[in-house]
């Protein structure tokens, strides 16, 4: 039985090492996503939604005009 508890307390301690390691590694930044602003530019874009405009001109002219 006790090897039971020293197993349990060794696996505690293991997971708080690599929760450590962890924590640290973000704080240093290791996890930054340094890959994607550089090739940001080559995505595509959306496209952009088409809106329907059934205004004229001589319409928008009569507007400007009042």
């Amino acid at each position: 039985m006790k090897i039971m508890l020293l197993l349990i307390l060794l696996s505690l301690l293991l997971a708080a090492g690599f929760l450590l390691v962890y924590l640290w590694a973000a704080r240093q930044g290791q996890f930054d996503d340094d890959y994607t602003p550089s090739v940001r530019i080559l995505f595509d874009d959306k496209a952009p939604e088409q809106q329907d405009n059934h205004t004229t001109i001589a319409a928008k002219n009569n507007d400007e005009l009042t």
